[in-house]
């Protein structure tokens, strides 16, 4: 391309990657609504139709997602166990003998048990409880959202710096594993241990975040070990923006309107934010999809890493032995003006300056090794 043309290239090319950008988190923060929202119902079954027709009223057809339990104990597991979000207990046949009950998780998130609360507060009388509440050191889980940045840009970070200065495949798939895990066990010290953001077994903390930052660090590397550059751009785009962008930490998966519910979900910001949500508050619960993400995200970034970078060594290799073939072309060369200096002795042998050079021909001809 014409070089005086590059600039405007770029003036073209910047308004476009600024509505991407706002694209990305700027639309599903205006279109937050409930997609097929796990909620709980408890109650005799005209009561509940009831509910659940004035639901589908205000948030469509496919608003909730309602899943009805015979009593609150079997819907407070269900809470604890993160099948839904949250429980609405109602009156009639012992369910609820003293009045409506609300039962919510704000640990699972904080905007869904508001919004279940501003549903519940439609009805008179209805009582509110937090089965599984965020912790006191972050009681508006606003700093459990806040790490989930940090924590993609950490890794993408881990995974340059590994493209850069790891030497071979096996040096490179070692530095991803050990940074990995110690990053993660700065985290969890700092967030868990000082700050009291995060609850839960520790330990279990700490192998969630050390998987997301090996998924996010391994699939940078192993995306520039495959395309270069080009691959360190595709992967922020990919991991850090959109992932970002669509996880859903700060409000829900649910909450996030079409593609971006599912897209979210399978990028390692996403998964990895739901993961630490069930060991940190959960007990492990409901953990095994965001682990399989996190898990293809590694065994793909550390095969590109050790496969890549396989054929990126043959291809070396390759390019060295056809170097020393191409230095045999001197040797032969030098062969042929041997012969040729001996034609010229045979010619005239009677000249010193000939009968020397032929016999210098004579003695290169006869050290070339033979073919």
């Amino acid at each position: 391309m014409n070089a005086r043309l590059r600039p405007y290239l770029l003036v073209v090319l910047l308004p476009l990657v600024a509505a991407l950008l706002l694209w990305a988190f700027v639309w599903p923060a205006a279109r937050i609504a409930p997609h097929e929202l796990p909620l709980g119902l408890v109650g005799p079954d005209p009561a509940v139709v009831r509910v659940e027709q004035q639901l589908a009223a205000q948030a469509g057809p496919h608003g909730f997602d309602v899943h009805r339990y015979a009593d609150a104990a079997a819907a407070r597991t269900a809470i604890e166990h993160r099948a839904v979000y949250g429980a609405l207990v109602l009156p009639g046949s012992g369910a609820a003998p003293a009045g409506p009950e609300l039962m919510t998780a704000s640990a699972a998130s904080p905007v869904v048990a508001t919004l279940l609360t501003q549903l519940a507060g439609q009805v008179p009388g209805t009582t509110v409880t937090d089965v599984v509440p965020l912790p006191s050191g972050d009681p508006h889980g606003s700093a459990f959202v806040s790490g989930v940045l940090p924590t993609v840009i950490l890794g993408l970070a881990m995974g340059v710096l590994t493209f850069l200065l790891g030497r071979g495949r096996g040096q490179r798939l070692l530095m991803l594993v050990l940074a990995s895990i110690t990053v993660a066990a700065a985290v969890v010290t700092l967030t868990q241990g000082w700050l009291g953001v995060l609850g839960g077994a520790a330990l279990a903390n700490v192998g969630v975040v050390a998987l997301t930052l090996l998924a996010v660090s391994s699939a940078v590397c192993g995306f520039a070990t495959l395309l270069g550059y080009k691959g360190i751009g595709l992967a922020a785009l990919l991991l850090m923006l959109l992932g970002n962008a669509w996880s859903g930490a700060g409000s829900a998966p649910e909450l996030l309107p079409g593609a971006a519910f599912w897209i979210g979900r399978l990028l390692p910001a996403g998964a990895g934010a739901s993961a630490l949500r069930d060991t940190a508050f959960f007990d492990g619960h409901a953990i095994g999809f965001p682990l399989t993400v996190l898990g293809v995200w590694t065994v793909l970034g550390l095969g590109l890493v050790a496969f890549a970078g396989r054929r990126a060594g043959q291809g070396q290799g390759h390019g060295q032995a056809h170097g020393h073939g191409e230095a045999v072309a001197p040797i032969a060369t030098s062969e042929t003006a041997g012969h040729a200096a001996a034609a010229v002795g045979e010619v005239d042998a009677t000249s010193p300056a000939n009968a020397e050079l032929s016999g210098t021909a004579v003695t290169r001809r006869a050290t070339l090794p033979a073919t």
